[in-house]
């Protein structure tokens, strides 16, 4: 089972980039268009917090099983941890850094449902899913990142 939350999890990273820029570029468009925020530009935001939310349940079910989550830390210690980069990114960075990026949507989210401007509601949801998104960058363990020895998709 570990195994396939495990790559679900990876393949569900494109889908939450993918709908993190419809999102983004739909926030914009209403927000340098000047015009009214209806329900077809509330769904690409809907959509971007289904998929994180979906992404954390996945992503903590795995902190809390797989072996470089919580586990790691209770059988090495903080400490010991902190001292290796792979080990420090996912039993910290990536979490920490996923949890801000789905505050930010879950705010990004609130903002289109509150009464107000509609530019208003344009621009602070486009603004929490551009951070969101940039946090959320950051925080993918690419493969191209040296320290984390990792491929496109998972090793197990």
């Amino acid at each position: 089972m570990y195994t396939g939350m495990l790559h679900l999890h990876s393949v569900l990273r494109w889908i939450v980039l993918i709908v993190a820029i419809w999102a983004i570029v739909k926030m914009a468009a209403g927000r340098n268009g000047g015009k009214s925020f209806t329900g077809s530009d509330k769904r690409p935001a809907l959509f971007f917090l289904i998929t994180m939310d979906l992404q954390l349940l996945v992503g903590l079910y795995l902190y809390f099983v797989g072996a470089l989550g919580i586990k790691n830390i209770q059988n090495q210690g903080f400490g010991a941890v902190m001292k290796v980069p792979e080990y420090r990114f996912f039993a910290l960075e990536h979490i920490v850094g996923m949890l801000i990026g789905v505050v930010l949507v879950h705010v990004g989210y609130a903002a289109t449902k509150k009464a107000g401007p509609d530019k208003q509601k344009f621009s602070k949801a486009f603004w929490c899913f551009l951070i969101a998104l940039i946090v959320i960058l950051a925080s993918i363990p690419w493969p191209f990142r040296e320290a984390l020895h990792r491929g496109w998709m998972p090793r197990v």
